[in-house]
């Protein structure tokens, strides 16, 4: 394709600095790099993915307000955390991050470790403890 044919429908990365680095032909007829914020394709893959996360947080959510886990397995999954990936970035164990899942252990953590978690998910502490 040409430059000038490189898809640029912007509905989820228009708003963003992020964008994909196509290979097109330029006026000499040689490949080069070109810019996309997207194409019709693309974005209906996200909007099946986000669509798809956001039932699975849903159902957290649901056994959140049940009792049967913590706040901080809602915002893991809204925030595409897993246990691993916030035990490191947290900087807890897994076994340690498995524990404040349970509803019990989540209401007796102290504002230091609730904000620990709270800037890896770039939230407030009392935005964490809500769902």
């Amino acid at each position: 394709m040409k430059i000038e044919e490189v898809p640029q429908d912007d509905k989820y990365l228009g708003s963003t600095t992020v964008r994909d680095v196509c290979y097109a032909l330029d006026e000499n007829g040689e490949y080069c790099q070109a810019f996309s914020v997207g194409w019709e394709a693309k974005n209906e893959a996200l909007s099946l993915t986000w669509e798809a996360i956001s039932e699975d947080a849903e159902a957290i959510r649901q056994e959140v307000l049940a009792g049967k886990k913590s706040p901080l397995a809602y915002h893991m999954e809204s925030h595409l955390f897993d246990v691993g990936l916030l035990a490191s970035y947290a900087g807890f164990s897994r076994k340690t991050v498995r524990k404040h899942l349970q509803p019990g252990a989540f209401a007796g953590l102290d504002d230091r470790t609730l904000g620990q978690y709270a800037e890896v998910l770039n939230i407030s502490i009392e935005e964490l403890k809500k769902v």
